[in-house]
């Protein structure tokens, strides 16, 4: 376990490993969508989380990481997880209903929370210029979900919960994520995932619910599932890394450029690109991430010339 003092912010750093983050991630999505109607979706809950486990906690033990945990960090590992899973099912759940590019622009209310939550809960520091870009993006993501609210109804709303349960999530991983190394970290989360997820499977078999009841998966969807993992645990390694190294109101305009890796990954796989006001409210928000970001850099310049500039 490392000493949660000797480890000082780097927000370049922390920033790099969040924009490999938002390059990774909506990959995962894409390959989560491609399967979504094929598998049920607490199987496929639960092969996120054993791949996770089955390839760190191997490593750990392989290269002397210890898996013991304090108790605030294990309580701690346990609501991340919790949240985590939440997070990831609500998610899988929403791209059966939505294109790509919309459901991750939808759950782009996320850093509008994040900046509230590092404000007022971590007291970092957040002024009317981070907070004036995160409401230009959040009018941005209301523009996206009109639309899908009017093509499939309620479902287009679930992205928004993906977003304060991610927003959640990543407040409580900033809180434990200079204290515990990245990788036993996950391998943990994983563990405690399955010990949840597999109890559940078990329970539904014979009850004929269709989300919930286990089936055969063929080699191809163990194929796609496998990589969707492997992408996903790599994704969220390094956004674990990233809130050790910077401020979760550092880190959380710099998502917003998930929005056109998943327009791109959405055209790829799907010949799926959105129009109209979506496509006019995705551009809003990926303006505001922008300029958030631009904000961050001026920011980082001026403090290190010792101006106190407004943020």
């Amino acid at each position: 376990m490392a000493d949660s003092n000797s480890m000082t912010d780097k927000p370049l750093l922390g920033m790099a490993l969040m924009m490999g983050f938002c390059l990774i991630a909506p990959l995962a999505d894409g390959l989560a969508k491609l399967v979504g109607d094929q598998i049920p979706l607490l199987q496929l809950i639960a092969a996120r989380f054993a791949l996770q486990a089955v390839c760190l906690v191997p490593f750990c033990l392989a290269t002397g990481r210890s898996l013991r945990m304090a108790r605030r960090e294990t309580l701690l590992t346990g609501l991340r997880t919790a949240l985590h899973i939440l997070g990831i099912g609500m998610m899988f759940l929403s791209l059966r209903y939505l294109e790509l590019a919309d459901a991750i622009a939808i759950a782009f209310v996320m850093p509008f929370i994040m900046l509230l939550l590092g404000r007022f809960v971590l007291n970092e520091q957040v002024g009317p210029w981070r907070l004036g870009g995160c409401a230009v993006g959040f009018v941005g993501t209301l523009m996206v979900v009109q639309p899908s609210f009017a093509e499939v109804g309620a479902p287009a709303l679930l992205p928004v919960g993906v977003a304060l349960v991610f927003a959640l999530f990543m407040l409580v991983t900033r809180l434990i994520a200079k204290a515990l190394d990245p990788i036993a970290m996950q391998a943990v989360s994983g563990t405690m995932a399955l010990g949840v997820l597999l109890p559940l499977m078990a329970l539904s078999l014979g009850t004929g619910w269709a989300e919930l009841e286990p089936r055969p998966m063929s080699t191809s969807l163990w194929t796609v599932v496998i990589v969707m993992g492997v992408l996903g645990m790599i994704g969220h390694l390094m956004m674990s890394w990233a809130l050790r190294y910077a401020p979760a109101a550092t880190l959380a305009p710099m998502q917003y450029l998930e929005i056109p890796f998943a327009a791109l990954v959405g055209w790829v796989m799907f010949h799926d690109f959105p129009d109209g006001l979506a496509l006019a409210g995705i551009g809003v928000v990926l303006a505001a991430g922008l300029f958030n970001v631009w904000r961050e850099q001026q920011v980082q310049a001026a403090q290190r010339s010792n101006a106190t500039p407004t943020v």
